[in-house]
């Protein structure tokens, strides 16, 4: 027993604060020091050396107070282009979420070929309701401008809740052209939204994979080839040019070369307002993790893929450098051994039928803390602005979510710093039945999460029952473009 929670009588009231959080070392994306937490009516009412007393209590000390994380890019309850479900909805996810100290998630309404942008989006909300556990906002997948009442629902979208939208520049089913991200890049300046990017030259990519097929090598283990850097270099490049024309916020998501962070340090020398991320499997694996024969190695399949360490390297210090804002665990959560995953086309299936994508909701903060913060490579306070503090800001989440102050909602982490797991696919808490980091030991991780002041994870217990979350309309968070360009 960590001792943790001490509340005889828990839940009766006996003072103003709902729950204290006391004797913990309080960790903002300033700085840090020792002092307690007062919680009333789901919100942070005090922050001090004590904060008198309350009807229940946390005792944190030896640990880290830390805000909940935000997962800005994760894909939650979405239907692939081809038809497939990913494993989590949203109870499972935000259970995954919560286990590893995230109290916030920003998943996708994905919109495919033919279909209603609004239409979309009120499903993707149906579906949530119910079922959330931690608290939710959406970004919005855009792969066809010619769809009816798209011109009046993207703008609509845009200023009334869901600042935030996607866009491809590959994947036939997905993929806009340059015209048309010129359009949407003009639709989201207009009132100030921020448009998100998968960056990689599709022309590039079939090129290279075209090559592979021809030649038979066709293995998952081959698939990094098929996504060289330079696509994806390419494209970031041209993704900020149409941005900058236009005058657009963009968002350059799961960067993981060292090609593109070149493009988007320049840009940003330029004062372009270019925003990018990366992700933990471009952090701790590369294309060397998956070099080995079989059907396996389809657990690493992932888009754009893993890099060499070289690039490693370059993205851990990027991030030390300030040049990436967040990182995001691009929760792609198709099962290895599930015909409905990535099983769908066989054993025997080229790379080019395995869908893409990787688990890693619930260990984007533990694998960051343990690789990063215990290694040197981050300092604290920089954890939590990569990981809570800027993901609020750049989503339109601050000051409600993202920091621990004084009138935002209590979404509290609190970390043992020094315990030590081996990970195990058995002991998380997702849908899925791998994880891409199977045995890999880490120290650091969330004991108790607590979300608008409620304990939802403590002492290895799930509390809160699904629809416990609620949606997040954001608003835009950059200025509308003026039109001078």
């Amino acid at each position: 027993d960590s001792g943790l929670l001490r509340a005889p009588g828990f839940g009766i009231r006996d003072s103003g604060f709902d729950l204290a959080i006391r004797g913990g070392t309080i960790v903002t994306s300033t700085g840090a020091f020792d002092g307690d937490v007062g919680i009333r009516a789901g919100r942070i009412a005090a922050i001090g050396a004590d904060v008198g007393p309350a009807a229940d209590t946390l005792d944190a000390t030896g640990r880290l107070v830390m805000p909940g994380g935000i997962d800005a890019h994760c894909h939650i309850d979405q239907k692939s282009s081809s038809g497939l479900m990913t494993a989590d909805d949203f109870y499972t996810g935000g259970v995954s979420a919560a286990c590893g100290g995230t109290t916030t998630i920003v998943p996708f309404a994905a919109q495919h070929r033919g279909q209603p942008l609004r239409g979309v989006v009120d499903e993707y909300l149906e579906r949530a309701r119910g079922r959330a556990f931690v608290d939710y906002g959406v970004h919005v997948i855009v792969s066809d401008p010619s769809a009816p009442g798209f011109g009046a629902d993207l703008p609509a979208l845009l200023s009334g809740g869901f600042p935030s939208i996607k866009v491809y520049m590959t994947y036939d089913a997905l993929r806009l052209d340059d015209g048309q991200m010129i359009a949407v890049f003009e639709a989201a300046a207009s009132v100030g939204a921020i448009v998100m990017v998968h960056a990689e030259n599709t022309h590039l990519v079939a090129w290279a994979t075209g090559r592979l097929v021809r030649s038979g090598r066709t293995e998952p283990r081959h698939h990094p080839a098929s996504r060289p850097a330079l696509a994806e270099a390419e494209a970031t490049g041209r993704a900020i040019a149409l941005a900058e024309a236009v005058g657009a916020s963009v968002f350059i998501v799961h960067v993981s070369c060292r090609e593109s962070l070149e493009s988007i340090v320049a840009a940003r020398a330029r004062g372009v307002r270019v925003f990018a991320e990366t992700c933990p499997q471009y952090l701790l694996l590369n294309a060397a993790d998956m070099d080995g024969p079989g059907f396996d190695m389809a657990k690493f399949v992932c888009s754009p893929p893993l890099r060499t360490p070289a690039d490693q390297e370059a993205l851990w210090e990027a991030l030390g450098a300030g040049h990436l804002d967040l990182v995001a665990s691009d929760h792609a959560p198709y099962r290895l051994r599930d015909p409905l995953g990535k099983l769908a086309h066989g054993e025997d299936a080229p790379f080019t039928k395995i869908p893409n994508g990787m688990p890693g909701l619930e260990l984007r903060l533990p694998l960051l803390f343990s690789e990063g913060v215990r290694k040197g490579r981050l300092t604290l306070e920089q954890f939590v602005r990569l990981t809570a503090t800027s993901p609020a800001r750049i989503y339109g989440l601050s000051p409600r979510k993202g920091d621990i102050a004084v009138g935002a909602d209590a979404d509290v982490a609190i970390w043992n710093p020094d315990l030590t797991q081996v990970v195990s696919c058995d002991g998380l808490h997702d849908a899925m039945d791998y994880t891409p980091f199977e045995e890999w030991c880490v120290t650091g991780w969330p004991e108790t999460t607590v979300a608008r002041g409620e304990v939802i994870w403590h002492q290895g217990q799930v509390h809160g029952a699904p629809g416990r979350g609620q949606f997040l309309p954001r608003p835009p968070t950059t200025a509308p473009d003026d039109g001078a360009r």
